[in-house]
């Protein structure tokens, strides 16, 4: 047994009585059920009755033992076992003891550093007047209007109105759309298209080939090329609204420009407390992580591995991709997610024990609460959410989720965070 790791083997051994009484009530329970040629059932002698079934004698015997004899051990030496007992090198001799190996890994033993009053440092942000009217113009443009443009042919600028139909290379799902408006000339829109279409009038059908950089945004069409086949439909200007009181009313709850302002300007700063609040959390889930070291249980990081690997996969379907489609080595992905899953797990066990150390724990009112908000996503009722996670095994892993998110938020609220200097960003 190595101290570095959370293997256990424990050699155990049950006593020679011990194992003689229970093979006898083993016996005589088949005795009692078992069909022999020539006997009544339940009238064959036991003697006859433990030689026939020797074998399925013994297997029930270590079944009925093995269990308990493990548990007591496990209870002797204050262990905790995160996986099942997997039993090795039995040696049942007639009429002797039973010795065996039980191999199990355990939750770590370690003492909590100083846990408290830790202190990290966050990056400072700024909200300026040029972030807010930023902010203000991103408004205006998704306010804009788009008019019909006559007597002239695409530039720079405009929005060709296409219709699409794009043929992969090599074949496959077609690329279909219509009414698709196509900014020419600007930096998110493809060269190809652009260079294709300036220049051309409504009416116009133009034909060319594409290829998407590895880099493109939309992993469906990354690295693949096709064969375009374009109609020009219309050609488009945009109008922007002015930036006045009247755009305000129209785009927000207030009346004013200025109100608009002060209203981004207190959605932005709240946006940016946020997100120091969740970096502050994550470095102090990491110094936390850095202060302690003691071995993990190897199955949790595997799930951990697995559970991490999932959500790649669900992030990728919920985008409409076909991960099995994917040229992905899945096997080196997955083995890439070690380090973190190590990390993921020490951080769980270090608020695990930290949660019972300050006695932090969930209510019922906070579990209805949470049951009512994955209701509200999901369309069900927060009585069958409780009845699904519960058939799954999940409710117990959402209270532990909830535990953890209340200690880390303790942990937040007992510390000191800095703001680093502007020029330490």
């Amino acid at each position: 047994m190595s101290e570095a790791t959370c293997r256990r083997e424990l050699e155990l051994e049950i006593p020679a009585e011990e194992v003689q009484k229970a093979t006898e009530r083993v016996a005589r329970e088949f005795a009692r059920v078992a069909r022999v040629p020539g006997f009544r059932p339940g009238k064959a002698p036991v003697t006859l009755i433990r030689r026939r079934f020797a074998e399925d004698i013994k297997s029930e015997v270590l079944q009925s033992l093995l269990p308990d004899r493990i548990e007591q051990a496990v209870t002797a030496q204050n262990m905790v076992p995160v996986t099942r007992p997997q039993v090795e090198k039995v040696d049942f001799p007639e009429g002797g003891p039973v010795k065996f190996r039980a191999v199990f890994e355990v939750l770590p033993e370690f003492a909590l550093g100083d846990y408290k009053n830790l202190e990290v440092q966050v990056d400072a942000v700024e909200i300026t007047d040029a972030d807010v009217e930023k902010a203000l113009n991103e408004m205006r443009e998704r306010a804009a209007t788009y008019a019909p443009v006559e007597g002239r042919t695409v530039a720079d600028g405009d929005f060709a109105q296409i219709n699409v139909m794009g043929a992969p290379a090599g074949g496959g799902e077609p690329v279909r759309a219509e009414g698709v408006l196509c900014h020419i000339g600007a930096e998110e829109t493809l060269a190809a298209f652009t260079e294709n279409l300036r220049g051309a009038q409504a009416g116009e059908r133009k034909e060319f080939d594409v290829t998407y950089p590895a880099d493109y945004p939309d992993p469906k069409l990354a690295s693949k090329a096709f064969h375009y086949a374009i109609e020009l439909t219309g050609i488009k200007e945009k109008k922007l609204p002015a930036l006045d009181d009247a755009l305000a009313k129209d785009v927000s709850d207030v009346a004013t420009l200025d109100e608009l302002r002060a209203k981004l300007r207190h959605i932005m700063e709240a946006a940016r407390d946020d997100q120091q609040k969740a970096q502050a959390r994550e470095r102090l889930l990491a110094k936390l992580v850095a202060m302690h070291e003691f071995p993990v249980p190897e199955a949790l990081v595997e799930h951990q591995m697995d559970e991490r690997l999932e959500r790649v996969v669900r992030k990728l379907a919920a985008q409409g991709v076909d991960p099995r489609a994917m040229n992905v080595d899945w096997v080196s992905l997955r083995r890439r997610q070690q380090e973190r899953a190590v990390e993921d797990v020490k951080a769980e066990l270090l608020l695990d024990r930290i949660a019972t150390a300050e006695q932090i724990d969930v209510t019922d009112e906070e579990v209805n609460q949470e049951l009512e908000h994955v209701a509200g996503h999901s369309g069900e009722s927060a009585t069958t959410v409780r009845a699904r996670l519960t058939k799954q095994g999940a409710l117990d892993r959402m209270k532990s989720k909830l535990q953890s998110d209340k200690t880390l938020e303790w942990l937040y609220r007992n510390a000191r965070i800095q703001t680093a200097a502007k020029s330490e960003k």
